[in-house]
């Protein structure tokens, strides 16, 4: 599954709802809603890491490095706050809002949350409302819930679908945006005074140093050697104009023409979020790289392997290699298969990276590449993740 980010070109065509939603003066569009000048830009957004870290307060399990900043925030948070993080953390636990996001980073969490607060309600509703009825990208675009009492309808019964917290939820989101947005941000405000001030101010420097190497990248090297420090998952079409994502939970869409923001976090490590909402400038959260071992392999890689392991002829051939190195003439004895079918099954071992390189000669011997071996459970887990 990929997300493919055309950086070239003319944009598509819109409707007549979507032009009258969006050819508003500049002054009064938020950044998610202003065309980039630029096709990529590089920056850090305290209201999307804020977001990382309400993420790991949901879902601690996804990131055990934090899981003891998660307990402790968790043990200090006032009754009152722990209650509104879990009323709203659909928001941000399986999928994030668009507007918590912004392509349009600040230097302070108050300035984007006032960012937010200049878009219209039916885009934030209807942001709002995706993580609300589900993870996957509901198609509220031809009708407002706030107007079509259809959609409106297919919003609440999603809503239920998925818990009494996410139906109350819509259901006080659709009577009173304006309320709901307000307590939504005084719930950020206080998020900040309990944990994100101090943590912010953790990770900052590192952040910055990130964008550093980035922007250094993109300057005297190009787009590609940018997207290569992002991460495998990012890479530039051999075309120039289009950036591919490869994300597994995502169906293949495309945007256009609408430049992208690079977000680094370190609170949102290990996963690479892209935000390509119809409507909104894309934006991808990416992982800032820690130091020691290097970033997991792609997920094509991983597939690649688990493929390679599926064949039972090959997984013996790994077992009879995991006590040694043997010739292809040796394994072919040990489970009595021809030499040539063999050297197919070994063949297809090598191109998934799961033998070592081959010493030249008629007699080589065939090396099980442990480390390779050893790591696909967390390259796996590392690609589902992401």
């Amino acid at each position: 599954m990929t997300l493919r980010i055309d950086i070239g070109g003319p944009r598509p065509e819109r409707s007549q709802s979507q032009r009258s939603q969006r050819e508003r003066p500049l002054s009064e569009r938020s950044p998610a809603e202003r065309p980039s000048a630029e096709p990529l830009r590089f920056a850090a957004s305290p209201l999307a890491e804020l977001t990382a870290m309400l993420h790991v307060l949901a879902e601690p399990g996804h990131h055990p490095r934090h899981a003891d900043w998660a307990g402790e925030v968790w043990a200090g948070l006032r009754p009152e706050l722990a209650e509104r993080l879990r009323e709203a953390e659909f928001l941000w636990r399986s999928s994030q809002a668009d507007f918590l996001i912004p392509a349009g980073p600040r230097p302070t969490l108050a300035e984007e949350l006032d960012d937010v607060d200049r878009i219209d309600d039916e885009t934030y509703v209807t942001a709002a409302l995706v993580t609300t009825c589900g993870g996957n990208r509901v198609p509220f675009a031809a009708a407002s819930p706030l107007t079509d009492a259809g959609a409106r309808e297919r919003a609440l019964d999603l809503a239920q679908a998925r818990g009494a917290r996410q139906e109350h939820f819509a259901e006080r989101l659709l009577a009173d945006p304006a309320a709901v947005r307000a307590r939504v941000r005084h719930t950020l405000e206080q998020c900040a005074d309990a944990f994100f001030d101090a943590a912010w101010a953790g990770v900052a420097v590192e952040l910055a140093t990130d964008l550093r190497l980035k922007n250094d990248l993109l300057k005297h090297h190009g787009v590609a050697a940018a997207l290569a420090a992002v991460s495998s998952a990012v890479t530039l079409a051999p075309d120039g104009d289009c950036i591919v994502v490869d994300k597994l939970q995502d169906r293949a869409t495309t945007a256009r023409g609408r430049g992208v923001t690079f977000i680094p976090s370190v609170f949102g490590r290990p996963h690479l979020l892209a935000v390509h909402a119809p409507g909104w400038q894309p934006v991808i959260q990416y992982p800032v790289a820690e130091p020691g071992p290097a970033e997991p392999v792609s997920l094509e890689t991983v597939t690649l392997r688990l493929e390679a392991l599926a064949h039972p002829v090959r997984l013996r051939l790994l077992r009879t290699l995991a006590r040694g190195p043997h010739t292809t003439g040796e394994l072919a004895h040990v489970w009595e298969l021809s030499p040539p079918e063999v050297s197919r099954h070994l063949a297809v071992l090598r191109r998934a990276g799961l033998l070592a390189p081959r010493q030249p000669g008629r007699y080589a011997r065939h090396t099980l590449n442990l480390p390779d071996v050893t790591s696909l459970g967390t390259d796996l887990l590392a690609a589902v993740l992401r």
